[in-house]
Formats: structure tokens, C-alpha cells, sequence
């Protein structure tokens, strides 16, 4: 046995570390691909639109007020599924062991979960958007949410 070995513990797992770093990260990168994408001369009418999960159409009028409201519910989402990926961590090794793999599939599981039942349930109203937009949102969740995300559990779990 090594001096090192008795002399440094073994690192426990940081969870709070690993979902917020990973949460917070995923928030900015979503955010401004969503606002690069969609309405970059107006980046306030995205975090409005979520927003509108909550308010409706009213969202819109609501100026910063609402735009916060947005931001922050936006980061309550991605800081939940980081939660959800860091607990589902603790219980499927597959998740730390191979974090790129995972990443790229929990990232489509989450663009499937917000299309499939957060959007529908939400009062955003509905615009059906072109198959490249669709497409191009789907490839940026693998990178801009699955991966974020499995690499900093990964990083804080080790």
C-alpha cells in the first residue's frame, strides 16, 4: 500500500456539484442555441415563451418580468435533469462507465420527454415547426443536454 493511498480518502461522490454544474451549463447552452436559432434579433421572446408554459399568450406582454420568469423556469428544467440522470446514475453504472454513449441517448430521451409531454401539457402555444428545425433541436440535445450533462456526473462522481 502506497503513503498516497492512506493519505488521501477516497472522494465521495458531489451530487449537488454534479447536477448543478451540469444543470447550469446545459441552461446557458440550450438557451442560446434556442435564441441564435429561433429569434436572435428578439432573445427576449424565448425565455418569454417558456414563460408561456405557465402564463399563456400573456407571457409576451410581460416585458423582463416575464423573461426572467422564463429564464429561471428554464434552468429549474435543466437543473432537473440533471437531478434525474445523477440519481438514475446511482442505480445504472452503464451511465458513468460509458458517459459519452449515455449522454447522447438521455439527451434524445429529454428532447422526447419535452415534446411528448412537457410542451403538450404546457400552455405555449402550438406552432408546428419545420422538419430541419425539429431535427436540428433533437442533435443539439444530444450535445448541448445528454452530454453536458453524463460528463459532469461522471466528473463529480468519481
Amino acid at each position: 500500500m502506497s503513503v498516497s493511498a492512506v493519505a488521501t480518502p477516497p472522494q465521495r461522490p458531489r451530487a449537488l456539484l454534479a447536477i448543478a454544474v451540469g444543470g447550469i451549463v446545459v441552461g446557458l447552452l440550450d438557451l442560446a442555441y434556442a435564441i441564435v436559432v429561433y429569434t436572435p434579433t428578439q432573445p427576449i421572446l424565448v425565455p418569454q415563451t417558456i414563460a408561456s408554459g405557465l402564463l399563456g399568450a400573456k407571457a409576451y406582454d410581460g416585458g423582463m418580468q416575464t423573461a426572467a420568469l422564463g429564464t429561471f423556469l428554464h434552468f429549474v428544467i435543466a437543473i432537473g435533469a440533471a437531478g434525474v440522470y445523477y440519481l438514475a446514475s446511482r442505480r445504472i453504472p452503464f451511465l458513468l462507465d460509458h458517459d459519452v454513449i449515455a449522454g447522447l441517448i438521455y439527451g434524445a430521451l429529454v428532447f422526447g420527454f419535452m415534446h411528448l409531454v412537457v410542451l403538450p401539457l404546457s400552455n405555449i402555444p402550438h406552432i408546428d415547426s419545420r422538419l430541419i428545425y425539429k431535427s436540428a433541436e433533437f442533435v443539439e440535445h444530444w450535445f448541448c443536454v445528454g452530454l453536458p450533462i453524463s460528463i459532469s456526473v461522471r466528473h463529480y462522481s468519481r
